[in-house]
């Protein structure tokens, strides 16, 4: 029977009363042994006897406090044991509050995943945080995950998160310091993580982890003293020895009293770092103000309660601590940032690397935990439809109802008796053990080891060495690891992965988790359903491959659009294209892709976080691209490419992108960005002049306001040390590429030219650019810039930077390509006219000049070699450079002789040799009179054509000034021509000269 509500308060105090006795006999020996140790009552017996205070303090505390570990197979043993035996009707647990919605979503995936919180924008922090992700990784083998499970499935119980909010997590942030909570990573790792997990324990990204139980020693001598004494290597291997194991089979009065020991050993012992310090009381003060409020708010009874907290918060001393605590903390608000929830993939791996584990210690821990299920037949709590566990057959059902003022019993003194006995030794399984040994063996085999049935053997006595040389019974998976790495590891790893990795494999390996598509974020399940007619299936990890027929199925357009901008936003990997290619005015009729959506799923949640659709989230990122205060003209030219590429249907965004990079250009004062600039130009152009009828109006006014802008800056770029001859020559390039375009929308050539002569470089290779630019312009003539190069040759004081000339040279082929062949001769007279001694010092610096700075052009350069040069190496001995061969002189027509006739027609012997040219000839003109008879009178053929064609006989005199007029009429006594001649001899020196191209 229950006890009458007004006999309630008495029990109660005859419990606390009882209670306040129960430490004594624990304290007594403490302070005899601190008395023995340090000589009389000193700091050390104030340490001791604090440590018995704190833990006396929490068990008397009205709402039970549970202590956990972070994924600790005997904190989930304890946790499911506890939740069965006292069915609390509230359960608060250390996990930030703002994650409660997420929790019931954790039943459609697999385990382990992390609950998210993530913001793109920042708002009340500062702009360089961005983007901000708090992150709280849940495995099966962990008390919290117990916790919620038994919340989630069984009716009317709550579950209330209590810890600080995700704002609060980086409020609180300093920013400066190195936890395992801030850093991914700490020193229990022992560096052994194969290349193949970067992708693992790069899962939470640089996430900020929350962890429940943050349970380490913070003192660093200590933590040495612990392992060095362990006889282990490192924390995680301590924590298995001396607690996992001991803790494993034992009650809950035991295990919480341990549990609260070591919290408040670890807390008293910390070093005092003040700002952690502050942050830890920050949360106890946060925790116990919410769950106050929730009880004052409720009408709960504390002894219905269950309060989840990490054994270093649960052996708190701040004032607010308990449901009397006199403090008054205020909370402050939060932030005006908004927070994105959702639920990501996470792996052992990850988890370990991101709170500083030893590699491989949670799947070690995963395998315990299910070792003890069925050594303990306990029945864990699992989330109904839970994905990758096995379901339970035990039916929960509703907590009864607790009886009205039943008073807890009071709790007896289980630390005396735990820590005054001795260590139980379990007993050697030879048969487990043996097991290891053969499959570590078969292991290293298949991962190219040369092991054999001998070193298995070897293992399995050297486990039990190294398990009796560190005072242990059982070898632990830490002992078993020294010695396969012993027996089999040898100099060399032939494989991927040593024998450490094998062994962490063999133990469990790195279980990796998967978010289940209805738990999945709109953007998320989009993409799944724009795939699906591709037929994979993508929520699996690793490598699909995608092969997309266009020609035959035009339904997969769609999929093809859905993949390029997948490529656009996920990391390298999640979506390559094996064959096919998207360009400006590019479409491939047939692609193949390799997809790993399953592997980079988290990427793929965080995409949700930012809007509804891919899309929507390219066009965001392009926006905050282009107008962000960095911008260049190059960048948001690259975003008008993008937009054009993959947001296809309209030049909206393109248009306004565009105008953006006008209005960025023309800001600019600088050249960095000059070839950047001149290639992105150069393809939109090319793209809008075979796509689009007519340029779009920013890209007419992007041309104009270039050439002017660069005109400008082209004599400061000449002088400036600081602009390399790359970016000088995009500008060149821009502005002889683009002069065209330019002047017809108005702009004047005589700015350029004005540019370029007032530009006075001093470096060799930005000289040899202007001398380009010169030709370019009509201003240097090609024969005055080879003897420049002649002159350069000539001067020993020169030659040793030679090769800085032929590199501005060959940077000149971007603005002028037409001199490849002045820069081949350059190159030619300088072999073949430097002598060895001066060519090979210098011979090293040209070929490093002409690739670092040139590799693009060398193509121009190498084809234009090609042309002039021989192609057989037996012809090169009697080939003659073409700037060395003698100038052909212009053949001037020959005198006629004095005494040969004036009425042979100088071409006269030509028309009988090749009478088919000039038949041919005569049809083109339409002359059909045909051949003249051999007995044809020989006089002057031509004066009939003078006769029938007046008015060209006149327009031509016009030309060359005669006012004579037509001859009279009569026989000819004198050739035709004879008397105008010479009446008119300049005018026939002219028309002869006219007529021999001269």
């Amino acid at each position: 029977m229950s006890a009458a509500p007004e006999s309630a308060p008495l029990a109660r105090e005859s419990t606390r009363a009882a209670q306040e006795s129960t430490f004594a006999g624990l304290r007594g020996r403490l302070h005899e042994a601190a008395a023995a140790f340090a000589g009389g009552p000193d700091a050390l017996e104030g340490i001791l006897l604090g440590m018995v205070d704190d833990v006396d303090r929490a068990v008397r505390e009205p709402l039970e406090i549970f202590p956990v570990c972070h994924h600790s197979p005997a904190s989930a043993l304890a946790m499911a044991r506890r939740l069965r035996e006292k069915r609390p009707k509230v359960v608060y647990l250390e996990l930030c509050e703002d994650m409660a919605p997420l929790l019931t979503e954790l039943r459609n995936c697999r385990l382990p995943v992390a609950v998210q919180a993530f913001a793109s924008e920042v708002d009340g922090f500062p702009p360089e945080w961005a983007p901000l992700s708090v992150v709280a990784p849940i495995t099966e083998a962990s008390a919290e995950y117990q916790a919620i499970a038994y919340a989630l499935d069984t009716p009317d119980v709550e579950l209330v998160l209590v810890d600080r909010s995700s704002d609060h997590v980086f409020q609180w942030d300093s920013r400066g310091r190195s936890t395992p909570e801030a850093a991914g990573g700490g020193p229990d790792g022992d560096g052994t993580a194969a290349d193949e997990d970067t992708t693992e324990t790069a899962l939470h990204g640089e996430a900020v982890g929350v962890e429940i139980g943050d349970l380490r020693p913070r003192f660093a001598e200590l933590e040495e003293h612990l392992l060095r004494h362990g006889k282990v290597r490192h924390w995680s291997e301590w924590w298995h020895q001396y607690v996992e194991l001991p803790l494993g089979d034992g009650d809950h009065d035991t295990y919480r009293q341990v549990m609260l020991l070591i919290g408040s050993l670890f807390r008293r012992l910390a070093p005092g770092d003040p700002s952690r310090v502050r942050i830890d009381e920050d949360r106890e003060r946060y925790m116990w103000t919410r769950m106050r409020e929730h009880l004052a708010a409720t009408g709960t009874d504390p002894e219905d309660c269950l309060y989840v907290c990490g054994a270093f918060h649960a052996a708190s001393r701040v004032e607010e601590f308990g449901v009397a605590g006199s403090g008054a903390y205020e909370i402050s608000p939060r932030s005006a940032t908004t927070w994105q929830h959702g639920l990501i993939p996470s792996s052992h791996a990850a988890i370990e690397a991101q709170f500083g584990l030893a590699a491989g210690s949670v799947s070690i821990a995963a395998t315990e935990w299910a070792k003890s299920l069925e050594r303990t037949r306990v029945r864990p709590y699992r989330l109904a439809g839970q994905a990758g566990t096995k379901k339970s057959r035990a039916k929960q059902t509703a907590a009864p109802a607790a009886a009205a003022g039943a008073a807890r019993p009071a709790a007896t003194d289980k630390l005396s008796g735990f820590l005054g006995r001795p260590p139980v030794l379990d007993p050697l399984d030879e048969a487990e053990l043996l097991g290891w040994s053969v499959d570590i063996v078969s292991a290293a085999r298949r991962s190219g080891y040369l092991a054999s049935t001998a070193d298995a053997i070897a293992v399995f006595e050297t486990s039990i060495l190294l398990a009796g040389m560190r005072d242990r019974a059982k070898p632990t998976p830490y002992d078993f690891q020294d010695a396969a790495v012993t027996c089999i590891e040898k100099e060399a790893v032939p494989g991927r992965r040593d024998v450490r990795r094998l062994v962490e494999i063999m133990m469990g390996g790195d279980r990796v988790g998967r978010v289940g598509y209805d738990s999945l974020p709109p953007l998320a399940r989009d993409v799944h359903d724009r795939l699906e007619p591709l037929g994979l299936k993508l929520q699996q990890r690793g490598v699909r491959r995608a092969l997309l027929d266009m020609a035959s199925q035009p339904e997969l357009r769609d999929c093809s659009d859905v993949l390029w901008v997948l490529r656009r936003l996920l990391p390298q990997g999640a979506a390559r294209p094996v064959m096919g290619e998207r360009a400006l005015g590019e479409r491939s009729i047939q692609e193949s892709w390799d997809l790993a959506l399953g592997t980079h799923q988290r990427a793929l949640i965080e995409l949700g976080y930012e809007g509804v659709s891919i899309e929507q989230v390219l066009e965001q990122r392009l926006r905050r691209a282009a107008y962000a205060p960095q911008a260049t003209a190059a960048t948001v030219l690259e975003a008008v490419e993008d937009a054009t590429l993959y947001l296809g249907g309209g030049r909206r965004l393109a248009d306004e992108l565009g105008t953006r990079a006008l209005a960025v250009l023309t800001s600019e004062r600088s050249v960095d960005g000059a070839p950047q600039v001149l290639r992105r130009v150069r393809r939109l152009l090319a793209y809008y002049r075979t796509s689009e009828p007519v340029l779009p109006p920013w890209i007419e006014s992007f041309v104009k306001a270039g050439y002017a802008h660069y005109c400008t800056l082209l004599p400061t770029a000449f002088r400036d040390e600081d602009a390399t001859v790359g970016q000088v020559a995009a500008m060149l390039g821009f502005l002889f590429s683009m002069e065209s375009l330019a002047l017809s929308l108005g702009c004047d050539r005589a700015q350029l030219e004005l540019a370029v002569a007032q530009s006075h470089p001093e470096d060799p290779s930005k000289t040899a650019l202007l001398w380009a630019a010169q030709v370019q312009l009509g201003t240097l003539s090609r024969e005055r810039l080879r003897a420049r190069c002649d002159e350069l040759l000539a001067n020993p004081l020169v030659v040793p930077a030679y090769p800085r000339y032929l590199s501005g040279f060959v940077h000149a082929l971007e603005p002028v390509p037409g001199l490849a062949g002045v820069v081949v001769e350059a190159v030619s007279n300088a072999f073949g006219r430097l002598p060895d001694a001066v060519l090979l010092p210098w011979l090293p610096t040209l070929i490093s000049t002409l690739r670092a700075g040139t590799a693009d052009l060398a193509p121009l350069l190498i084809r234009e070699a090609g042309r002039i040069f021989p192609s057989r190496l037996a012809a090169l001995d009697a080939w003659v450079p073409p700037w060395r061969a003698p100038a052909p002189t212009p053949v001037r027509r020959a005198a006629r002789a004095a005494g040969q006739a004036a009425d042979v027609r100088r071409g006269a012997a030509l028309a009988p040799a090749h009478p088919a040219a000039f038949d041919t000839l005569a049809d083109l003109l339409g002359c059909t009179e045909g051949w003249a008879p051999p007995t044809a009178p020989t006089g002057m053929t031509g004066m009939a054509l003078l006769t029938a064609h007046p008015a060209t006989c006149n327009a031509l005199a016009d030309l060359l000034g005669c006012t004579e007029g037509w001859a009279p009429a009569g026989p000819p006594t004198a050739p035709a021509g004879a008397a105008l001649t010479a009446r008119h001899p300049d005018s026939a020196t002219a028309l002869e000269s006219l007529l021999a191209g001269n």
